[in-house]
């Protein structure tokens, strides 16, 4: 490997073509099998029809994928994805992809109850919350679960910020969304007048962001907020109920300005749990933590004598919206799980988190080199 352009040592200078999509020291050691075949690496920028757009040390290329089309709705390329690819041959092809650090997956509305996912090799997931409709705290709890199962870490955004003039009542309602997400970051942004655009870029300069959503939640914008440019689709808020019109179709990968990559997602009508207890406990850890209290250990918190949880419900400590959200998601998934093959998943998610933990590692030391 020492002295091959694609070395690690070589991408330390920032003109490399790949370090600006993430690629670090971790990747690098991930691909010296590839690399060994004749196959050269490359990001997944976009995925349609059986094909996909990967950047590459050569610059962009379109590849088919039909290698890669495993019967595993979970095993599919997709956006995040680091692909080995033929460096010839016409069409080119993705042979392979790297094993992915995280991912973020949701359940299809089919009825066979299977994952879909929607990015990989994800260290940030932005949850963006139009201010232009009512907050509903149990949806974004729900996107919360999802992103914590995914391995990455969830940062919420609460968009048009500007339609909320009076402080004091942007302060609240920033305050009601920190009750419900312990342990995630807050910010609201106007990206129309770019009130808090340049905290939000500074904390997904360090690696990749996937911007999550519904329809009108602002996500195009705020991805154009954040390019310094007019990238992305945007269409204009509708004055009877504040939503905007659909308008991304696609996910695309794109590089910041300010350091860091993002990946732009289609409004998600249905945000269904797929295998995510994990993700639950962390949005409620202040319920889990109660229940460790409770007399009996296998407390379901409905009527048992001596449950810590109720008795904080009673006493104002916890609210009872809370519990509801709690119930609610915890029976979803627990359906869910029934219906697949959960002791795959789970040990899928494990190693998705092993290696994203491992690959922080290396961007962090990565990124203290360069300075």
């Amino acid at each position: 490997m020492k002295g091959h352009p694609l070395s690690f040592s070589s991408l330390q200078a920032s003109s490399h073509p790949l370090a600006p999509y993430g690629w670090d020291e971790g990747w690098d050691a991930e691909f010296a099998p590839y690399l060994e075949r004749g196959l050269v690496p490359g990001r997944v920028v976009r995925v349609d029809r059986g094909q996909c757009d990967v950047v590459t040390a050569d610059g962009l290329v379109r590849v088919d994928t039909e290698f890669v089309t495993p019967h595993d709705p979970l095993r599919v390329i997709c956006t995040g994805d680091w692909a080995a690819v033929d460096a010839g041959g016409d069409p080119r092809y993705v042979q392979e992809y790297l094993p992915r650090r995280t991912a973020f997956v949701r359940s299809t509305s089919s009825k066979r109850s299977e994952g879909q996912i929607l990015a990989a090799n994800v260290d940030f997931a932005v949850v963006a919350v139009s201010l232009a409709m009512e907050l509903d705290l149990g949806r974004i709890e729900r996107f919360l679960a999802l992103a914590w199962e995914s391995g990455a870490q969830p940062l919420i955004v609460l968009t048009k910020a500007d339609l909320v003039p009076d402080a004091a009542t942007l302060s609240h309602l920033v305050q009601d969304v920190e009750t419900s997400a312990p342990g995630v970051q807050v910010l609201a942004v106007s990206s129309a007048v770019g009130d808090g655009i340049d905290v939000l870029a500074a904390v997904v300069s360090g690696g990749t962001s996937v911007l999550l959503g519904q329809s009108g939640a602002g996500k195009s914008t705020l991805a154009n907020a954040l390019l310094g440019e007019d990238v992305m689709s945007v269409q204009a808020t509708r004055d009877v109920d504040g939503k905007g019109r659909h308008t991304t179709t696609t996910r695309n990968l794109l590089v910041l300005p300010g350091g860091g990559v993002l990946i732009d997602t289609p409004g998600l009508r249905g945000v269904g749990l797929f295998d995510a207890g994990g993700g639950v406990g962390q949005v409620f850890s202040e319920i889990e933590e109660l229940a460790e209290e409770c007399r009996f250990h296998d407390c379901a918190h409905g009527a048992e004598p001596g449950c810590a949880v109720l008795a904080a419900v009673d006493s104002g400590v916890l609210p009872e919206r809370r519990l509801d959200s709690y119930r609610k998601l915890l029976r979803e998934n627990q359906r869910i799980v029934a219906k697949t093959d959960a002791r795959a998943r789970s040990e899928l998610r494990r190693e998705w988190k092993r290696r994203g933990a491992e690959g922080r590692a290396a961007m962090e030391a990565k990124r203290g080199r360069w300075r």
